[in-house]
């Protein structure tokens, strides 16, 4: 696996500091999809947008729906996200 610089948790300030708070409000902990963006976290903040409006928004689809179709889709493509 690739070594990637992040930003702890208790090193986190300003914005980061707040994405990693709704992170952990959000799911209990800070996953690691999460911290490897920790060094440019208006990213961050743009790519959590773009997954709560993917998987939150109005939608044919249920939110259940919504990740069951991610989970395969990550199981087809060897990914653990």
């Amino acid at each position: 696996m690739a070594w990637i610089k992040t930003v702890p948790e208790s090193e986190a300030t300003g914005s980061l500091a707040a994405q990693y708070q709704a992170a952990i409000k959000r799911a209990g902990r800070i996953f690691n999809i999460l911290k490897i963006q920790s060094l440019k976290p208006a990213i961050l903040k743009e790519s959590m947008d773009l997954y709560i409006a993917t998987m939150y928004a109005g939608s044919g689809l249920s939110r259940a729906e919504r990740e069951m179709l991610g989970t395969i889709v990550s199981k087809t493509n060897g990914c653990h996200y």
